[in-house]
């Protein structure tokens, strides 16, 4: 997508904690739990990063009668309670209770969050949105949302380019404030790719496939010949068909910002390797985020998953403990992100300003920086990107890997797309519908995808 930060100077490596440490999160996006920040620390941030501070650390009024509740709706984990930023930031600001509702899928979220746009009522203060949506939320409902360009704290020239302009209104409009981006490597099983004759450095590793997502499924079926018993190449064809679209510039719309998925070269090209892939037998036939995948993770069923850098924590969260050290991150095919959210205020939220508050301090280096060293989640801002504890961190659970430098490196290699407002639903459809339906019930491919365009012009066309 766009490049980060400046490069860094040296410091010690991060070491993210395991997964011991919580109660492992199911969803999109998963973290691990950390320790709060303390008090000191805590002043120290919100004195750098959130304009308005006053000597006691407030950026907020308090209602008439005392405290007030600001609420907070995402899905997944995005990590802020992991990472003790809700408390932290709580204890600053004491007239403040922050109350996080989070459901685990984004997909049944987001329908959620339409229906309360719609009715103006039951809004959280601060809604999350993620980059499949954004668009659609953008061209058809940016009324309904506080301009966070303007809003204390903030500098939009401080995250990536391409990140706040997905965001941005024809009319220069931001509402919506970047959270993380995923950049995409492939998370291997070193233990299994040994057992099958594969090599298992990840430089070597990457050179298997580099360059081209038709490489991947070739090793794929080079381990598949030698595999151990009961055990798949990949995961999901749906993961690799994600993977293969988001690293084009070229997605399911047209330069011009329209929906052109049918004639799209990138989405045909995924839509070929990924039912190649099963007809070759080379994947798991799994459902993403499902109970089996999980359950897959931790039974070693399959030895690789396209793995965007917030996917690294659910791989360790769903393994196990039992195998911790035999994964293992390598770069992928072709540079490309999959994933990433935006935090909002609706304007029918009670709290606007308190929101506004919030979500810039959330969104901020030192926050964003917390939240990757604690989850893996990669920072949309750019400081957050440069900060050495961003560049040096690596995930106990995958030893000695330098995580935070293969994402990173991947990063600065991603350029931008355009995304639709129908991206969403496009992705869906195709993967857990069409996809799905091949691998799990043996459907024609091509049948599979003239149910899926139809299914998606109904959508389209409502």
């Amino acid at each position: 997508m766009r490049s980060p930060g400046t490069t860094h100077g040296g410091g010690a490596a991060t070491t993210l904690p395991t997964r011991d440490a919580r109660k492992a999160r199911d969803a999109g996006h998963a973290r691990k739990a950390r320790r709060p920040l303390p008090i000191a620390a805590t002043a120290a941030l919100c004195a750098l990063l959130v304009a308005g501070c006053d000597s006691a650390g407030s950026t907020t009024t308090a209602a008439p009668g005392g405290k007030i509740t600001l609420t907070v709706g995402d899905y997944g984990t995005f990590g802020y309670k992991e990472a003790g930023l809700f408390d932290a930031y709580m204890r600053e600001h004491p007239d403040i209770t922050i109350v996080e509702h989070s459901v685990e899928q984004e997909a049944d979220y987001y329908p959620a969050l339409q229906t309360h746009l719609a009715s103006g009522s039951g809004l959280d203060d601060i809604q999350a949105v993620e980059v499949g949506r954004i668009a659609q939320v953008v061209k058809k409902q940016a009324a309904k949302f506080v301009d966070l360009g303007k809003a204390d704290g903030v500098d939009r020239s401080a995250f990536l380019p391409w990140k706040s302009q997905q965001a941005t209104t024809a009319d220069g409009h931001t509402i919506g404030l970047g959270t993380d981006i995923g950049p995409m490597a492939i998370c291997y099983r070193k233990d299994l790719f040994q057992q099958a004759g594969l090599p298992t450095d990840r430089e070597q590793v990457a050179k298997l496939w580099q360059g081209d997502w038709a490489k991947f499924v070739e090793t794929g079926k080079q381990y598949q010949a030698k595999a151990p018993a009961g055990t798949f190449f990949t995961d999901s064809a749906g993961g690799l068909f994600n993977a293969v679209v988001s690293s084009s510039t070229t997605q399911y719309d047209s330069s011009s910002g329209q929906l052109d998925y049918k004639n799209s070269p990138t989405v045909k090209t995924a839509w070929d390797l990924s039912t190649g892939a099963i007809q070759a037998g080379i994947s798991a036939g799994l459902k993403q985020f499902d109970t089996p995948w999980f359950q897959a993770l931790a039974n070693s069923r399959f030895a690789t998953v396209a793995c965007p850098s917030w996917m690294t924590a659910i791989v360790a969260d769903k393994s196990g403990s039992a195998n911790k050290g035999k994964w293992d991150i390598a770069a992928p095919p072709a540079a490309g992100n999959w994933g990433g959210s935006f935090l909002t205020v609706p304007k029918a939220g009670k709290h606007q300003k308190e929101a506004e508050a919030l979500a810039a301090w959330l969104t901020a280096p030192a926050q964003q920086a917390k939240v990757f060293t604690t989850v893996g989640n990669l920072p949309s801002n750019l400081k957050a990107l440069g900060q050495p504890e961003v560049q040096n961190a690596k995930l106990d659970f995958f030893g000695d890997t330098p995580t935070g430098r293969i994402y990173a490196a991947t990063a600065q290699s991603i350029q931008p797309t355009v995304i639709g407002e129908w991206d969403g639903l496009v992705k869906d459809t195709l993967t857990n519908g069409a996809l799905l339906s091949i691998e799990q019930h043996q459907s024609d491919p091509a049948k599979a995808w003239s149910n899926a365009v139809k299914e998606i012009d109904d959508k389209v066309s409502d």
